[in-house]
């Protein structure tokens, strides 16, 4: 841990195998949402059921596809550790879209982990949709879980921050009103937010700071486990974290790293 924050380039599933039962008090995961999957699933006359219209053989194929389907198994593993990894007073926020939620709401289910929340961030300034052969995608899903079962139901809600809470760009949040699961955030990112580059997904800080702002414990520890960029780890040193992140690819490493260096940085400074 190099000034409260260790940033590790490599595989996050080896990564998490170092680490200890119950060491992290928060988690954040915006993982690969699996949009862009080659697989092609090939089902033949053999396999017709009667009364269905089609050509799947559900009752015996369901699991054999999920089984093979990396996304749905890479989904499995993480989520496993980090039921492993995150204490029963901590939180598991993760990101998702039409493309992968399905695959994490089920996972948590297999796993027996509760999902607390649903929200629905919607993007206003969302990117339109230029086929013009869909509805224009303005939202995408972030689910609020812990770890399940009635003796682990001691997760952090900050109530009472949350309630007095609000931003002069959301229209669905006025003070001394409880938090609502839509959160109107608009996507764009700051200029200290792109300064050293920028990620394809990369999220805007304020949705990270929201999390933290719920479920955040100061001098606690927080989990990135597909860094990106560094948003998540950037927000929570601002907020006085302990964090660890991993990310795989080395170009995103570097620009995390750079981002997370200049938080440092900035901090100290502050002190003299």
């Amino acid at each position: 841990m190099n000034n409260n924050y260790k940033l590790i380039l490599g595989d996050v599933f080896e990564g998490l195998k170092d680490l200890q039962d119950d060491s992290c008090d928060l988690c954040i995961v915006d993982p690969p949402y699996g949009a862009s999957t080659t697989k092609n699933w090939v089902y033949g006359a053999d396999n017709k059921i009667k009364g269905f219209g089609g050509d799947w053989k559900l009752t015996s194929e369901a699991w054999d596809l999920l089984s093979q389907n990396d996304s749905f198994l890479s989904t499995y593993k993480w989520l496993k550790e980090l039921k492993r990894i995150i204490k029963p007073t901590g939180s598991i926020w993760i990101h998702s879209t039409y493309h992968n939620s399905g695959f994490v709401n089920v996972c948590c289910q297999l796993l027996g982990l509760e999902i607390i929340n649903e929200i629905a961030w919607y993007k206003r300034n969302s990117f339109p949709n230029l086929s013009g052969r869909r509805l224009t995608a303005s939202h995408e899903t972030i689910l609020w879980v812990h770890k399940g079962g009635e003796k682990n139901r001691k997760y952090t809600f900050n109530y009472e921050e949350t309630k007095s809470f609000s931003a002069p760009y959301d229209m669905l949040k006025e003070p001394g009103k409880q938090m609502r699961t839509v959160w109107d955030i608009p996507n764009n990112k700051s200029k200290d937010e792109m300064q050293f580059g920028s990620h394809p997904t990369q999220k805007p800080i304020r949705v990270a700071e929201r999390i933290l702002l719920i479920s955040g414990t100061p001098n606690g520890t927080l989990l990135v486990p597909f860094a990106g960029s560094g948003t998540e780890m950037v927000a929570g040193l601002n907020y006085g974290m302990n964090v660890i992140g991993f990310e795989i690819d080395s170009e995103y490493y570097n620009l995390a790293k750079k981002r997370l260096e200049n938080v440092v940085t900035n901090k100290a400074n502050t002190l003299f």
